[in-house]
């Protein structure tokens, strides 16, 4: 037993905080407050995946499926639902919209008339007071018809003055809320900068307190800013000097509320590849005056501000590509059903067959990630922020796939403008971009979960200097350990599911103790300098991904069975196929992380990779040279 713990010595060069601050520089993770991993004892936590990476299964919040909305409450969101889908289907020319890279005036009224742009503001400030679940079925309508005014909508109230909601004052709430609520005024969300994209610790736009100590003095600019030409007013990410308790003086990023006004000056719409109904431009910061009252949340807790903002609206990405995707599945379902090739229609062929019901999968995956969270989020559930990663990564690729498959089964009608799907493919490539890219996600949960892996690993380590004081300690640990190792202490996850689902459950339960036991294998092998292991880390941060898909799978389709809803039997089979392709994929990455082909691999695509890098493109010749 004391040979296990002896092995987790090597993790003296190990140490959880520098692994993430040094993440920041190197892979650009732009969303960790890193004041936050100062602390040297790792603070528990709720969450699945975040105890996945100590091969643990924190899973009661997840069981059973959250039904979070009363029979009022459904009702409510489906009497909006029901006429803004009409309006949308009948009122909305999504082509012509595009075409004019704007939406025009009645349709901003429209949206005014169904409370489109506060659907989340508390009812005495104008809003229609929605949860996180309300919202969410909302938006699986609305984003079904068009991206672009989506974007418009979510840039305003999802992110834009979501701030307000989240942090602001009773006296900024009472000031700013109504008007924005009603779509009187325009909000937008300004993180991104030139020089820093992803990497929101390099921002260098900069707040200065003016010497009466009234205001905060801004200049600065930033990019890619969704209604950056139209806001009212923006929220805005700068450095600040702070003070810390010991008196030293440091940057911190600070938010802030700002008006549109003298200095602040807006670049031309940007042309872009989709959503074109969007407006993106730079934004500019000239000795912009801020009221000290604007100050959203804490002067230096912008990171922790930003963050917060970004993981409370994945829900809501997640939701509503779930809409385009359902709407993706209808236009290659009906074209199927009618098109004939070879005297058949299309629907009879197996290789269609089998493109529709990846499609769908990807569509029950996705939509059951969403209600997950956003059920979880209405239920009070706080630390969510690598679920929340994890289901726009999801989303966003699965959405990428069920439109591009769609294009395919209707062949060369797809490709034309007149169809609309060739529009949907280009309006959903952001979304793999959007709100952190998906690879800078990977990596975050990749090393968010190590972070928190490698301190309880750390206090192990600690006890091993006064072995005797800390015998109950070891002793359990080692135990844990070692049964662990021979495939025991599993995870009991059938408790939880129907019957039906037993096996799946146990396959559930034997890929965590797998990948925690990797992840403390990666640990003790590469210590700190795993930061620079991304290949391994994007396997291990895929299997968390199929692993948590297995979980969330489960659950629905286990509520699904206990109240025999009429499609549980479709939803069987999707279940089974998802759970049964997510665990090959699972034992693949685990596997690889120690195959010494599949690592030899690794150093062979590097060394390639290198190659072209360094002579500015392709290094092979030409065959006809």
């Amino acid at each position: 037993m004391l040979s296990t713990l002896r092995s987790v010595t090597k993790l003296s060069q190990f140490r959880g905080v520098n692994i993430l601050k040094d993440s920041v520089r190197n892979v650009s993770q732009a969303k960790v407050d890193l004041d936050r991993l100062e602390k040297i004892k790792v603070p528990e936590s709720n969450s699945f995946i975040q105890n996945l990476f100590t091969g643990e299964a924190k899973i009661e919040s997840f069981f059973p499926y959250p039904k979070v909305l009363s029979d009022e409450e459904l009702s409510f969101v489906e009497m909006v639902v029901e006429p803004a889908e009409r309006i949308y289907a009948t009122e909305f020319d999504a082509l012509k919209v595009e075409k004019n890279e704007q939406i025009e005036e009645r349709h901003m009224q429209l949206l005014k008339d169904m409370g489109a742009f506060g659907v989340q503001v508390p009812p005495e400030y104008g809003g229609m007071g929605m949860n996180n679940t309300q919202y969410g079925r909302l938006g699986e309508m609305t984003v079904g018809y068009d991206l672009g005014t989506t974007i418009f909508l979510g840039a305003h109230q999802s992110i834009g003055y979501k701030g307000i909601l989240l942090y602001g004052t009773k006296e900024q709430k009472d000031r700013y809320l109504h008007d924005l609520a009603t779509g009187e005024k325009i909000a937008a969300f300004a993180l991104t900068e030139p020089s820093a994209g992803s990497d929101a610790s390099g921002i260098k736009s900069r707040a200065v307190l003016s010497e009466d100590g009234n205001n905060w003095i801004l200049n600065g600019s930033k990019t890619y800013i969704s209604n950056g030409g139209i806001a009212d007013y923006f929220t805005v990410f700068a450095q600040t000097a702070v003070k810390t308790p010991s008196g030293e003086t440091k940057d911190k990023v600070t938010a802030f509320f700002v008006h549109r006004g003298p200095g602040l000056t807006s670049g031309p719409p940007m042309e872009k590849m989709g959503i074109k109904a969007s407006n993106t431009t730079e934004v500019y910061f000239d000795n912009v005056v801020i009221p000290k009252e604007n100050v959203i949340g804490t002067v230096g807790d912008g990171f922790k501000v930003a963050m917060n903002i970004l993981n409370n609206g994945r829900y809501g990405m997640c939701c509503g590509l779930s809409g385009t995707m359902r709407r993706a599945i209808t236009i290659a379902a009906e074209h199927a059903n009618n098109r004939s090739q070879f005297g058949n229609k299309l629907a009879s062929f197996t290789g269609i067959q089998e493109k529709i019901a990846r499609m769908s999968m990807m569509h029950y995956q996705t939509q059951s990630m969403a209600y997950m969270l956003s059920g979880m989020m209405d239920k009070g559930f706080k630390d969510y922020q690598l679920e929340a990663a994890i289901s726009k990564v999801v989303a966003s690729e699965s959405a990428s796939y069920v439109v591009d498959e769609t294009l395919q089964i209707l062949g060369g009608m797809g490709y034309m403008r007149e169809t609309g799907v060739e529009k949907m493919v280009r309006d959903v490539r952001i979304f793999r971009i959007f709100e952190g890219t998906n690879e800078i996600l990977r990596l975050f949960v990749a090393l968010t979960g190590m972070q928190y892996a490698g301190g309880h690993l750390r206090e192990i380590q600690s006890a091993m200097k006064n072995p005797i004081g800390n015998l109950g300690m070891l002793f359990g640990a080692g135990t844990k350990r070692i049964r662990r190792s021979i495939g025991m202490d599993a995870p009991d996850i059938v408790q939880y599911v129907h019957p039906e689902f037993h096996e799946e459950a146990k396959l559930l339960s034997k890929n965590i103790v797998k990948f925690g036991l990797a992840v403390e294998n990666l640990l003790i092998k590469y210590t700190r300098e795993i930061i620079h292991e991304q290949m391994l880390l994007n396997r291990l941060s895929n299997s968390a991904i199929d692993i948590y898909t297995m979980l969330v799978i489960l659950s629905r389709v286990s509520r699904s069975f206990n109240k025999n809803v009429l499609t549980a039997e479709v939803e069987k089979n999707m279940a089974k196929t998802i759970c049964s392709e997510a665990n090959i994929r699972i034992e693949r990455n685990l596997n690889s992380l120690k195959c010494k082909q599949a690592l030899k691999n690794d150093e062979c695509m590097r060394a390639a990779a290198r190659a072209v890098l360094e002579n500015g493109g392709l290094v092979h010749g030409h065959p006809l040279d």
